[in-house]
């Protein structure tokens, strides 16, 4: 239960209040509550805990949809981990989605990434386009995605190739370009671009992808086909970086943006064209724009009192947490948890 499940499991609630919904979480982030007193865990009807590489095949019977979100959930994680997040993104999607399917779960939603485009130049990228994803994290997505398509089964299975996320969240990440973006602009009052800010990336809104998971979970499929890689976002929320950090600037007055012109140009840079998320979940739209998640972010932040200038070495970024839970033997350099000392 972390970033993203934190607000799923409220959408959910909200949206199917008689529904069983059941959470599944190794608590890596557990204790990272950001601006609330209340779990986001009270939306379900029950936490359960443990990890997602040793789930026993039986725990998935009688369950209707199971959805895929625990990930090592960015570059800089994978890159310095990358044995556990190939374990977790990939291998541990693929082992859970073949109980699932033994167990008669009629779908599976598995979150996965726009960043398989990697180095993509050119126009907005299609499902059918090329892939190149060039990070650990990526190869991770796509080679999920490669061995979930070839499943025999039944089962519904929906991969979510989700723009890079934003917005605030009960269990708030600041290593998300917008979220960044907005704790630089209220903590030090200047937002640094770590590039020349030409850079394109796709955003969706937390809360947005919610409403796609909720599409996905009930997914039939005559409704896009039983396997289906399809992107989830909007394509009006394309951008460069330069333009997320002035629309930032611009929601907090007296933010002064520095672009490092002479930077090398960022490698991770792709458009995506999201027409077939459109045509296929036209109730289940984006409806956050980037105005409204910004917004959002200044809310809570605020509500939280934020003001550490130096949040990139703070435990809102999701490499130190780890890092924090290695260096202190909580978790050996596979993430499983260690016994207590007596």
């Amino acid at each position: 239960m972390g970033y993203v499940g934190s607000v799923v499991s409220k959408y959910l609630r909200a949206a199917h209040p008689d529904a069983v919904l059941h959470g599944y979480d190794n608590a890596y982030f557990a204790h990272g509550l950001t601006g609330t007193t209340v779990v986001p865990e009270r939306s379900l009807d029950e936490q359960l805990y443990g990890d997602v590489r040793e789930l026993a095949p039986e725990a998935l019977q009688g369950y209707d949809a199971v959805v895929q979100l625990a990930a090592i959930s960015n570059d800089p994680m994978g890159n310095r981990f990358e044995k556990p997040t190939m374990d977790i993104n990939q291998g541990s999607a693929v082992s859970i989605a073949k109980a699932a399917s033994a167990a008669g779960v009629k779908n599976y939603v598995f979150a996965s990434s726009c960043s398989v485009y990697g180095i993509a130049l050119g126009g907005p990228r299609k499902e059918s386009d090329d892939l190149n994803p060039i990070t650990a994290y990526a190869k991770s997505k796509i080679g999920a995605e490669r061995e979930l398509a070839e499943l025999d089964t039944g089962m519904t299975i929906t991969c979510l190739r989700f723009a890079t996320a934003c917005g605030m969240s009960d269990r708030l990440r600041l290593d998300l370009v917008l979220n960044d973006f907005v704790a630089c602009a209220l903590s030090q009052g200047e937002i640094t671009v770590l590039s020349d800010g030409s850079p394109w990336r796709p955003l969706i809104d937390v809360a947005d992808m919610a409403r796609a998971i909720d599409w996905a979970a009930s997914r039939s499929a005559d409704n896009g086909g039983r396997y289906l890689a399809v992107n989830a976002g909007a394509d009006e929320c394309n951008y460069q970086v330069r333009d997320l950090a002035k629309a930032v600037a611009d929601a907090v007055p007296g933010t002064k943006v520095s672009i490092n012109l002479d930077a090398p140009a960022d490698s991770r840079s792709y458009q995506v064209d999201f027409a077939l998320y459109k045509s296929l979940a036209p109730r289940h739209q984006p409806q956050v724009d980037l105005a409204r998640s910004i917004q959002n972010l200044l809310a809570g932040m605020r509500r939280m009192k934020f003001d550490d200038a130096d949040f990139r070495k703070s435990l809102l970024i999701r490499l130190n947490v780890l890092q924090g839970h290695i260096d202190e033997k909580r978790l050996n350099q596979a993430f499983e948890w260690q016994t207590l000392d007596a």
